[in-house]
């Protein structure tokens, strides 16, 4: 029997309300607990190295990576009442867009 692989979900984020932000972010990691996800890490102000942009600000400047035990497990946190309950929030303060990486 295989062991499934991590699946890793990345947030490419651009800030509009700092305030809202900071009140999402405090209540992601609850959200998560349940799923076996957790933040890897968080960085702000990236710049375009290649590409379209390069040289600029990259459209959405900030970014997330959690890790969960599998895509299944990403799935049931995004689709879970608790982490649904925190998008309207994640929408008025930022515009967001999550990509599941699975294995």
């Amino acid at each position: 029997m295989t062991t499934p692989s991590p699946a890793h979900v990345i947030g490419r984020i651009a800030v509009r309300d700092p305030q809202a932000w900071e009140a999402y972010r405090a209540q992601v990691p609850g959200s998560l607990e349940p799923f076996g996800g957790t933040v890897v890490m968080r960085a702000a102000g990236g710049t375009v190295l290649g590409g379209a942009f390069a040289g600029a600000c990259a459209p959405h400047p900030d970014v997330v990576l959690l890790r969960f035990p599998d895509a299944a497990s990403a799935r049931a946190w995004f689709e879970s009442p608790g982490y649904q309950a925190l998008v309207p929030l994640r929408e008025r303060a930022a515009d967001v867009v999550l990509t599941l990486y699975p294995g």
